[in-house]
């Protein structure tokens, strides 16, 4: 399984991005896919993730601000994020894994999230 990321960029406060990740396939029935991001000096953290059911996780920070949604046909999740922070700029990272088996998790390579201020 691969992840492509794409959609990152350099934008001000205030402003909004929109971030893309296509799996190469559905690697089982009920997998959950998400993103993450790792700013500098600090550990990976969720943003956002949700089930093929569409059950939906936001952490604090974003909530309000960020909408996850997903298309089980093509595989594909996007966030939109809007009034960005510069507290929100990270690598964001895509990811996909089953509920089930901790031994199925896939990571995309990251994309850069810059919020000046």
């Amino acid at each position: 399984v691969q992840l492509q990321a794409s959609g990152g960029g350099l934008v001000q406060a205030g402003g909004s991005l929109r971030l893309s990740c296509a799996s190469s396939r559905s690697h089982s029935r009920m997998n959950i896919m998400g993103w993450y991001r790792q700013a500098p000096g600090k550990q990976r953290e969720l943003v956002a993730d949700i089930t093929r059911g569409g059950s939906i996780n936001y952490a604090d920070s974003v909530k309000g601000r960020f909408t996850i949604s997903r298309v089980n046909a093509h595989n594909t999740i996007y966030l939109q994020m809007n009034n960005l922070k510069p507290e929100d700029t990270a690598l964001y990272y895509c990811n996909s894994k089953s509920p089930y088996d901790s031994r199925i998790n896939y990571w995309g390579q990251g994309t850069q999230v810059t919020v000046s201020s």
